[in-house]
């Protein structure tokens, strides 16, 4: 199993970033993801959004709901996360995850940072 986030980077508040979490080694079309972030070393890694096998199903964290939409391309094993209205309190190294079986995947993740 491999998880691998791209589309990190630097952007201004209220600027926009897509990140991309391309998949291997399992049925990817079989199962959910999840994308999360980790704002600081140290801290937990919070919860951001859900999305189910079938790109149906989506559930967002409050912090940003409205702001942030999570999709996929089951075609192209790829899960995306479009972030708008970025704010600076949004940075954070976000990763994929998905949880097969009795086991979590995680990705290495890709750095958002965004300045005030």
């Amino acid at each position: 199993v491999q998880l691998v986030e791209s589309g990190g980077g630097l952007v201004q508040h209220g600027g926009s970033l897509r990140l991309s979490c391309a998949a291997s080694g399992f049925p990817f079309s079989s199962y959910g993801m999840n994308w999360y972030r980790r704002q600081a070393p140290g801290k937990e890694r919070e919860w951001v959004a859900t999305i189910n096998s079938g790109g149906d199903v989506t559930l967002y964290a409050d912090s940003v709901k409205g702001r942030f939409t999570v999709s996929r391309d089951n075609a192209k094993n790829t899960a995306y996360l479009q972030m708008n209205s970025l704010k600076p309190e949004d940075t954070a190294r976000y990763y994929c995850n998905t949880f097969l079986g009795q086991s979590d995947y995680w990705g290495q993740g890709t750095q958002v940072t965004v300045s005030s």
